[in-house]
């Protein structure tokens, strides 16, 4: 099985496979079909609710020959992987919406004395809990068109539950 790739500007397709396509479980990290470096989009689900939407691809993502690191689409998901909160929003959205509502009084005695690592658990819960879809695309600005739609809700199920797009108020000049 192969990575699926996509083509704007009609992204009927991609859609369809960011909400019918293959779901891989987090806890099965990571997938062989995951290219190591592209662009593109992913949508992570918990069973059939559209928990969050993401890309990957702003920058350059030439491959070379000397370097091993993932870029693109496999370094924006082992990131969400990990369940390190820190500089990874998708790990701070869900320790706030769907972790800290878990937590005992004990638990959360536990947090503020270090004996529980919120890291931890957010990472136990999205190995149990979530899994995603993804799409290649051309480039980062392709992964943004697509992000944008899937955001202002372009599937069925309507947009994610950790990041919709929101308005802006307009806060003048």
């Amino acid at each position: 099985m192969t990575s699926p790739r996509f083509q704007g500007p009609d992204w009927t397709a991609a859609l369809h496979h960011l909400e019918h396509g293959p779901l891989f479980a987090f806890s099965g990290w990571p997938h062989r079909t995951l290219p190591s470096i592209a662009a593109g989009v992913y949508s992570i689900w918990r069973d059939q609710q559209l928990v969050y939407v993401g890309m990957a691809g702003r920058g350059p993502l030439v491959e070379e020959p000397s370097s091993t690191k993932p870029r693109g689409l496999a370094d924006r998901l082992r990131s969400h992987a990990s369940g390190r909160r820190s500089g990874d929003k998708f790990c701070v959205y869900v320790c706030d919406r769907l972790v800290l509502p878990t937590l005992s009084p004990e638990d959360i005695q536990q947090v503020s004395s270090g004996a529980l690592s919120l890291d931890e658990r957010t990472q136990a819960f999205i190995h149990a809990h979530l899994g995603y879809r993804f799409v290649q695309v051309p480039d980062g600005a392709s992964a943004l068109s697509l992000e944008n739609q899937v955001k202002g809700g372009a599937l069925s199920c309507g947009p994610p539950l950790l990041n919709p797009h929101t308005r802006r108020k307009n806060k003048g000049p």
